[in-house]
């Protein structure tokens, strides 16, 4: 890889919640939400935040402007996916472009599939790799990015839920936030 992608890999992950808050910006302006979209993509948007809850509980580490982790994390839903935090957020983002209507979804799908399968991605993948090498090879090979490709033989590890506060309680409220501002968007359009 060529080191100015590397440094766009880099930059992405760093910004990547603020690139996150432009794809939602993207999605409110074209939002024409009606009352069945609305019904429609909130099932999306509380299930992406459920994967994130029980993603962030599984995980000692969070959040950075670099990429880190401990320990490989094998268990909980990295078990079924190696980024349960970005599909997560695929999910929640899903709901908010299908409460918004049919162009948004687009936008959000096109979007997200460069923001995090191009740039955020592979930049931690490469840490992962350069940190647990074969190891992580083996998780790799077995566990897709995002959708699972088998069902592991493994679920249980340890769980924290006092992280849950401390490191997603933010998430929580731009989520809550997030989907309230496309609903008064067709209430109040």
């Amino acid at each position: 890889m060529t080191e100015p992608f590397a440094r766009l890999r880099a930059g992405a992950f760093r910004l990547r919640g603020g690139l996150w808050t432009l794809l939602f910006a993207a999605i409110l302006l074209w939002a024409r939400p009606t009352g069945r979209s609305v019904l429609s993509g909130l099932p999306f948007v509380a299930a992406g935040q459920a994967l994130r809850f029980w993603a962030v509980g599984c995980i000692g580490r969070y959040r950075g402007e670099r990429v880190g982790a401990e320990v490989l994390t094998t268990w909980g839903p990295y078990a079924f996916v190696r980024n349960p935090l970005y599909a997560g957020n695929g999910l929640i983002g899903l709901g908010w472009g299908i409460m918004a209507g049919p162009w948004p979804v687009l936008i959000f799908a096109a979007a997200f599939f460069l923001l995090y399968t191009v740039l955020i991605v592979p930049h931690e993948e490469a840490f992962l790799t350069a940190k647990f090498g074969a190891e992580y090879n083996r998780y790799r090979e077995r566990t897709g990015a995002f959708f699972p490709r088998r069902w592991p033989d493994r679920i249980a590890g340890p769980f924290d839920q006092g992280v849950l506060w401390t490191s997603e309680r933010y998430s929580l409220l731009t989520t809550a936030a997030g989907s309230l501002l496309i609903a008064a968007r067709g209430i109040f359009g």
